[in-house]
């Protein structure tokens, strides 16, 4: 008996569902979405094992979500095309809109530290090419190295409370990060406006401000 070739191709899809059945492996997604990295480095970042980390890879490349490339003794991961945080983007929608747990921990975390509305794509390039704001990154200084938003001042959260001297307080303050979870930038603008200072985030982060087609700046 022949195999429906719409059935052939709905299990294709559905090998792109299962490699997104898992916590880390969504994460490892953000943090590719980042910038190149190998598989150490990445380990690093996502707190697991080299090993574990390399096992996730090969799930996410066989799906078709990453690939790689031999860099002397190192392989690096990439994401395979910008449309893979296209598919986030809808993964996280969905789950917004109909999954109430997934409220409970938005209204539970994210909206106790920021429930005003985030600065949109279009909003935060007008007012910072107008000079009104400073653009704060508030992600690692690896991270911010490889790519980031122009303009955009590099202050890792850890590292906020010593450095807030560099802050205008007379401007107001655009922080962002990873992408629309990172909780790194809904605890720079708790801790802004904690100390008086006027502060929002922007609505998503990096990768959706690339893929958007918004200009980035690179060293």
């Amino acid at each position: 008996m022949s195999t429906s070739p719409k059935l052939k191709l709905y299990e294709e899809f559905a090998a792109i569902a299962r490699a997104l059945g898992n916590a880390h492996r969504i994460d490892i997604l953000e943090h590719l979405g980042q910038g190149e990295r190998g598989v150490d480095a990445l380990a690093a970042k996502i707190g697991l094992s080299t090993a574990n980390t390399s096992q996730h890879l090969q799930q996410l490349k066989r799906a078709g979500l990453v690939e790689s490339r031999r860099d002397g003794k190192y392989i690096l991961y990439r994401l395979k095309g910008d449309n893979v945080l296209t598919l986030l983007g809808a993964l996280f929608d969905l789950g917004e809109h109909n999954l109430a747990e997934v409220d409970k921990v938005m209204r539970d975390y994210f909206h106790k530290r920021d429930d005003m509305e985030a600065v949109s794509h279009e909003e935060l390039l007008e007012r910072s090419r107008d000079g009104l704001v400073t653009v704060l990154d508030v992600r690692p200084k690896d991270e911010f190295a490889m790519e980031h938003l122009p303009g955009a001042k590099n202050i890792p959260l850890e590292e906020l409370e010593t450095r807030l001297s560099e802050i205008d307080p007379a401007q107001e303050v655009i922080a962002y990060c990873r992408g629309p979870y990172c909780v790194l930038s809904f605890e720079a603008v708790a801790a802004l406006r904690q100390r008086g200072i006027k502060a929002r985030r922007l609505e998503d982060g990096l990768p959706e401000w690339r893929a958007a087609g918004l200009p980035v700046e690179q060293p």
